[in-house]
């Protein structure tokens, strides 16, 4: 074998075979980081520059060089073999191969171990920013789909069971104040991740007078890492992304398997739009909701993505090993995947018919149970007492074949003689709403009021 031919290989004598150098490169994938790397390079230049390791001509020259091999490697037909191994590496080398051996002078006091951690921080600080902006996206959707149907009343469930009688709106306000934490973490993580690493070197930090405050500044960060250990050796800022994303993720499949579930014939609450439906290669019949059902699948792959990276992580001596390479997929696939995700859920619910007819149709009479009950605590019973007496009554209308709204007054006086004539107004789903005027309630008020809270949560943003 030849002598290797790499910026690493004086201590040598052969080149890794070619199985290894296939099996050793990420350049296949991290060449996602071009331009991080590209920036964070110049940058870096300029630190030198500033430090007197460089002179101005040749910073000048680097960036220069830089600014052609980004050209160069963002075509969509160039070719950046395994030899290369890295985007790293690939980058440096064709800038030599530009400007001469001063392209040798870039990493000085610099190691791919801060290199790689510093691209990471960038390249999610627009990651981050571009899903936030979808999560906003959706929320605008869900508000406006929520203020659209104020007055439509579908059954709400525990259990898979109807429970008591919600507004739509309420419904759709649930999911908005879930992604708005969803939100809120996915900034937490921007915020934690915003240190910069330069300056750690492999391990113990740079020879090099380094200005790390200068380079924080150039490049946008609010601080620099505290400790060079930590910032080469740990990856929680991408693993504290992950879980956001799983979150997130977990939110919307919840929602689209009740959207599933009630865009089937046997509820007709919703039905989405044929842009996003997809039909049957045999059953001419068929509307299938596969944007829902994908976005539910796709839910498990980010779990998956989350817990690949905690399981790289979990055994890693301190500080850096090659199994940290494995951190850049997970990361790249949770992040495309929710983007996705997030784009075509909002393009689902915002082309989604709601069937308000046929959701307040639907709701049985046992959901105003608990309004019975409700009104003999307001007559002085105990609580438990009044659930007793309730769940009797219902057990005789369901043995009777009736319905609660069946029954007359003397009904149910023959249950408790506290009831007056006043509790048949209850026997009423627009009445059971209104009693609910507490505030994060279902009831219209309550509803109108946190609708306008939403539209300040969006305009805080």
């Amino acid at each position: 074998m030849a002598k290797v031919e790499t910026p690493w290989g004086g201590r040598f004598g052969e080149a890794p075979d070619a199985l290894m150098e296939r099996f050793n490169a990420s350049i296949g994938f991290d060449r996602k980081l071009l331009e991080v790397d590209i920036a964070g390079s110049a940058a870096y230049a300029r630190g030198l520059e500033r430090a007197g390791i460089i002179s101005t001509e040749e910073r000048t020259q680097i960036e220069v060089g830089l600014e052609k091999v980004r050209q160069e490697f963002a075509q969509p037909d160039c070719d950046l073999p395994a030899a290369l191994e890295d985007i790293h590496m690939a980058v440096e080398k064709r800038l030599t191969e530009l400007v001469g051996a001063v392209g040798g002078k870039l990493h000085t006091g610099r190691s791919r171990n801060d290199q790689v951690n510093l691209d990471e921080r960038l390249y999610l600080r627009a990651a981050l920013a571009a899903i936030r902006g979808r999560i906003h996206r959706l929320q605008e959707v869900l508000l406006a789909s929520a203020e659209r149907h104020r007055d439509a009343v579908l059954p709400g469930y525990t259990h898979v069971q109807q429970a008591q009688p919600v507004l739509f709106a309420h419904y759709a306000l649930a999911l908005f104040w879930m992604l708005d934490r969803d939100r809120g973490r996915l900034a937490d993580c921007g915020r934690r991740a915003d240190c910069m690493p330069l300056g750690s070197g492999a391990l113990a930090g740079s020879t090099f007078p380094i200005d790390r405050q200068f380079l924080a500044r150039e490049l946008g960060f609010s601080a620099v890492t505290p400790n060079s250990i930590d910032a080469v050796s740990d990856r929680d800022f991408l693993l504290e992304t992950l879980s956001a994303l799983a979150i997130a993720m977990m939110h919307l499949s919840r929602f689209c398997e009740d959207l599933i579930v009630w865009s089937s014939a046997e509820f007709g609450f919703v039905e989405l739009s044929d842009h996003f439906s997809t039909g049957s290669s045999m059953m001419p019949q068929k509307k299938n909701p596969d944007s829902l059902e994908l976005v539910r699948g796709k839910t498990g792959r980010v779990y998956g993505d989350l817990v690949a990276l905690l399981t790289t992580m979990k055994a890693v001596p301190l500080t850096y090993s090659k199994d940290m390479q494995e951190d850049k997929e997970p990361l790249f696939d949770a992040l495309e995947t929710v983007d996705s995700c997030l784009e075509v859920f909002t393009g689902a619910w915002e082309g989604m018919a709601v069937r308000a007819e046929r959701m307040e149709a639907s709701i049985d009479s046992m959901a105003l149970a608990t309004d019975l009950a409700d009104y003999l605590v307001r007559r002085g019973l105990p609580f438990r007492e009044a659930h007793r007496v309730i769940g009797n009554l219902v057990r005789a209308a369901l043995d009777s074949g009736r319905a609660l709204t069946d029954f007359a007054l003397e009904d149910l006086q023959g249950f408790s003689g506290d009831f007056g004539e006043d509790a048949l107004a209850l026997l009423d789903v627009r009445n059971s709403l209104a009693l609910r005027n507490i505030e994060g309630g279902t009831g219209p008020e309550a509803v109108a009021e946190q609708m306008a809270k939403a539209r300040v949560a969006l305009a805080a943003e």
